[in-house]
């Protein structure tokens, strides 16, 4: 084992505080957000179980990690929420001086579509 992977390594949380895996090293079972998100599921309010560390660019990175078989499916939308954001949306492609709407958003520096302004 390499020294940056024993490093990290510490399954039982004395030296961190929570248990501690390396990188691609975390036991089955747990799970990041992404991986989470990925599978359809949300963390759900359970508190953080593990961490996964490794050394990064700037300095030692860590991704936070939660049990699976606590995991919650997500949530999904409601007809009346997807249609207040289309409803945003639309209004953000929609040109205040001509009333057109865009294929694109409009800029907000400009305040207007780029025919419209000077």
């Amino acid at each position: 084992m390499a020294r940056t992977r024993a490093a990290f390594y510490d399954p039982d949380g004395v030296r961190y505080g929570l248990p501690t895996f390396w990188w691609r090293g975390a036991p089955p079972g747990y799970a990041t957000r992404r991986q989470l998100r990925a599978a359809g599921l949300r963390p759900g309010g359970q508190p953080i179980a593990g961490q996964v560390m490794w050394r990064g660019v700037g300095g030692d990175r860590v991704a936070y990690l939660y049990r699976v078989d606590l995991a919650r499916p997500k949530r999904t939308a409601t007809p009346a929420q997807r249609a207040a954001v289309d409803k945003a949306l639309r209004a953000r492609r929609t040109c205040s001086t001509c009333g057109e709407v865009r294929w694109y958003y409009i800029p907000r520096s400009l305040g207007e579509c780029l025919d419209c302004a000077p």
